[in-house]
């Protein structure tokens, strides 16, 4: 009966030890080193990418050129609305359905916001500008965005429309590899430029 015993709990221990050591051996071998090297090769191939995409001014971060943030004065270029209120540590879109009547009163009231704000009808309003992105901190708009905004802007900058349009023509990237997305504006490095004009 002990020699029964005895032997039943070899077994168990022999049985539980190799799961064990398989474990380890996964994590210590593959877990931590791929995670080590993931992390070190980002860091070689993208390393703006790879701590942030953060802009820096005169010794100062001032943003992400990959979130998305408010600008409360008139002299600056708006991005989309934001579900997060521009946090990066709440990204989230609504998560309202196209049906739903809160969603369509709230693209309602956020397009008449600004159509007031930019002086235009409702009508000429870019989607982008009246919609949150998947995450709430998309950092770029349309050039239809942008271009609604051009007088706004550089009435209070106290510069010629001509002036802002061209810098929102030098500020639109093509797609990615020229096919993956749409030609945007990032609006952080727009309104940076327009800081760093010289008249």
């Amino acid at each position: 009966m002990n020699d029964h015993v005895a032997s039943q709990s070899l077994q168990d221990d022999i049985g539980l030890r190799a799961p064990l050591l398989f474990a380890a051996t996964i994590l210590l071998v593959f877990g931590l080193p791929y995670s080590l090297a993931g992390t070190a090769l980002g860091r070689v191939l993208f390393p703006a990418q790879a701590t942030g995409s953060l802009i820096e001014r005169e010794g100062r971060v001032v943003g992400s050129a990959l979130v998305a943030q408010p600008f409360a004065d008139a002299r600056y270029f708006q991005p989309r609305p934001s579900a997060a209120n521009y946090d990066p540590m709440a990204a989230a879109g609504s998560n309202q359905a196209r049906s739903n009547p809160e969603l369509q009163a709230r693209i309602a009231a956020t397009v008449a916001a600004v159509a007031a704000r930019e002086g235009i009808a409702p009508s000429r309003v870019p989607d982008d500008l009246a919609t949150e992105s998947g995450g709430g901190l998309d950092p770029d708009i349309s050039p239809a965005g942008a271009q609604v905004q051009v007088a706004r802007v550089a009435k209070a900058r106290g510069l010629e429309p001509a002036v802002v349009e061209a810098m929102v023509a030098r500020a639109t990237e093509a797609p990615q590899l020229g096919v993956l997305g749409r030609p945007r504006v990032n609006v952080l490095r727009l309104n940076l430029a327009l800081d760093g004009r010289t008249r």
